[in-house]
């Protein structure tokens, strides 16, 4: 009698393991699910949003959140997209983890100071632009570096960071360089500081808020590619991809995408806000 309570025992718990393995093996992986359904159904949508760069991305250290204009417009497009109760959550990226979080499915949309690129497309779907950006130099005050041409001779080392388009773009731009590629932008920061590199390299409005951080340090040159911003979304994310865009479009009919640009770029000496905007 025991042996037949037993072996019934052992053929439940195999019935309980079938049943188990067939539903993990219909169920879509995390990445391939809809995530404007799932999105709906948390009130939640995660953005993968930088945390060292200021005036789009920085963690306060002070309430430990991420503060900026990409992490404003992600709150706002949320807002649009879920109502008004809906909610955000941001997971820290850099330039080397983004797209492979976002094809996880760990984050939903990437506001990463994202340019748009064909070599990108190829891997993710991007929204309308959202904000018009160039590379451009961060130099030490009294630099003779002026221009991005000065950085064409040969031994001449410039900073950039891995992942970014900034470093496929100063070799074309500068092709005797050498480039220096550091993990994210404090790293970079600090490298020009030590004396590492004479020029450290990425879009404008990036280095604009390392300026203000750091007096010593100064943009020159001006801009000398175009680096439009795109939200990467997961190919394959159609409906939620049109509801981004639909948001962003509202919140630039109604006020808000302005208010934020105004909050973020209006006082920074040198950076004309105006340019950026959509």
């Amino acid at each position: 009698m025991k042996k037949l309570k037993r072996y019934l025992g052992v053929l439940g718990m195999l019935g309980v393991l079938t049943l188990v393995l067939t539903a993990c093996g219909g169920r879509k992986s995390l990445s391939q699910q809809d995530v404007l359904t799932n999105d709906r159904t948390s009130n939640t949508i995660t953005w993968g949003v930088k945390a060292d760069t200021k005036l789009f991305g920085l963690m306060d250290v002070q309430d430990n959140t991420i503060k900026g204009f990409d992490a404003d417009v992600a709150t706002a497009i949320t807002k649009q997209i879920l109502g008004k109760n809906g909610k955000t959550k941001f997971v820290q990226v850099t330039s080397q983890t983004r797209i492979p979080l976002l094809k996880n499915g760990n984050i939903d949309a990437i506001i990463a100071t994202m340019t748009i690129s064909p070599e990108r497309k190829k891997q993710v779907d991007f929204s309308d632009s959202y904000f018009d950006a160039g590379q451009a130099l961060l130099v030490k005050k009294g630099s003779a570096v002026k221009s991005v041409k000065d950085l064409n001779k040969a031994g001449t080392k410039v900073l950039g960071v891995t992942g970014s388009s900034s470093v496929a773009n100063i070799r074309k731009f500068a092709p005797k360089a050498k480039v220096l590629e550091l993990s994210d932008y404090a790293q970079a920061m600090t490298a020009l500081k030590s004396g590492q590199g004479v020029a450290l390299t990425t879009d404008n409005g990036i280095l604009y808020g390392m300026a203000t951080e750091n007096p010593g340090y100064e943009v020159v040159g001006g801009t000398f590619t175009k680096e439009p911003y795109g939200i990467a979304i997961n190919k394959g994310q159609a409906p939620f991809k049109n509801k981004v865009n639909a948001a962003l479009k509202e919140i630039e009919a109604n006020g808000t995408y302005n208010r934020l640009l105004k909050k973020w770029f209006g006082n920074v000496t040198g950076f004309n806000y105006k340019e950026a905007s959509r």
